[in-house]
Order: structure tokens, then sequence, then C-alpha cells
């Protein structure tokens, strides 16, 4: 994915920044903090063995942003700007709707099983969609990887069953990482805030919501679709 760079500037004045690329945080595995280990709090469903893999990669993806915002208040305002090579997005807003943004971002591009789906939207990155334009963009990305499974003769989902499936999934990963974010401060005195945690909270309405509702949701955009001409196919 292209590289993103994540700006902070709080009403204090003071200015944070956060390059955000499909590389991992560069940390040994020694300098990584216990709270990314994976047998703490280890999502359920997780496929991972602690045998095998010694932190959750979804966490490590994780440690930029907690070290950032440990100490800050998820209903503080802040004015983050994102800059990629092709445009810049500036947003006000609060601490936790911010962090929503970016921790979806970092998850998708952590190396959990259990989000691969969502990398094609991490590349595509949209700083700060809205509702609607996340179930846009979520439907499209899945049929999109359907139609380019089927032009490679694999197994292909006429519908929506297996996006339903892998939100159902990623509940049970959010409500994980949740109980790990919220148990940090128990290994760092340091990190008191509760940003990272409710803009976690925030994404898991999200994923508790679209497998019962996405249907009803894209209802609502089919007006948009309404003049789009049949194509024939004689």
């Amino acid at each position: 994915m292209p590289n993103l760079v994540y700006h902070f500037k709080f009403p204090d004045g003071h200015e944070e920044s956060l390059q955000v690329g499909a590389a991992a945080t560069g940390e040994s595995q020694a300098e990584l903090p216990s709270w990314t280990e994976l047998g703490f709090q280890q999502c359920g469903n997780c496929p991972l063995s602690t045998a095998q893999t010694s932190h959750c990669p979804m966490a490590v993806r994780m440690v930029p942003l907690v070290e950032l915002f440990g100490k800050v208040r998820s209903y503080e305002e802040v004015t983050a700007q994102v800059e990629s090579d092709e445009r810049t997005v500036a947003k006000r807003t609060t601490v936790q709707r911010v962090l929503r943004s970016l921790m979806g971002l970092l998850s998708a591009t952590s190396d959990c099983p259990h989000v691969a789906f969502l990398k094609p939207m991490a590349h595509f990155h949209l700083p700060f969609s809205s509702a609607e334009e996340t179930v846009y963009r979520v439907a499209s990305t899945y049929l999109l990887a359907q139609y380019f499974r089927r032009k490679q003769g694999q197994p292909a989902d006429p519908g929506l069953d297996g996006l339903k499936a892998h939100y159902h999934a990623l509940q049970q990963v959010n409500a994980a990482m949740a109980k790990r974010l919220a148990e940090i401060s128990a290994y760092d005195r340091e990190i008191a805030g509760d940003s990272h945690v409710n803009a976690l909270v925030l994404l898991d309405v999200f994923a508790q919501s679209l497998p019962d509702s996405i249907d009803a949701q894209l209802e609502e955009l089919r007006p948009a679709f309404q003049n789009i001409a049949p194509t024939s196919t004689d």
C-alpha cells in the first residue's frame, strides 16, 4: 500500500505525526511491549499458535498509535491532516473518531488472518469515511474480489454471504483487541488514556451491525444506480 502520513494538531498547540505503510513497526520482538504477546487476551477464534507466532500481528501494528495517544482522552478535539501522494485530507473532530480511521487502517495492514479481506480497502484508504461510504466500499471491494476469483477459476461467492461471515469473525477479534487495549494500563502506567479503546469500540459497532444490516444499507444506495442502462449480451 502507498505510504500515508497522519498529522495531528491539538488545542494546546503541540503537533504529532504518524507514518503508516505496509511495513511493521521495526521493533524487535524483545522491544515489543508485553501486551502485544499473542497469548495475552488472544482472540477466541485466532488461528495462530503461540508455538509458531510470539506476538499478535494486529497488536504489533497498534504499538505506535498507543504510544502516541496513550495519555489522550477520547473526547479531546484534534485537527487531523492525512497526506498521500495523490491528495491531502483534513478534518477537525474528536480524537476517537480520528483514531477509528487510523485503527481501521492499521488493523487491515496487519498480518492478522481475519482482516485479510480488508487489505484492498487499506490500499485505497479513505480517511474519515462516513458509514454510507464505508458500506459502499466494503461491498464493492468484496464483490470485485469475487470477480477476480472467478477470472482465476476459483470458487466465488455470488452474493454477500462470505462478507457477512468475515464480519462475524471480526466481531470476536475486535472484542478481544478491546480487552487487550483496556488492560494496557496494568502493564504500563504511562498509558492511561481511553482514546484507543473508544476508537476500537466505534469500529466494533460497525462490525456488529454490518452482517444484519448490510442488505438494508445497500437498498439505501439503490437510487444512485437507478439510471444505469442494462448492457445487451446479444
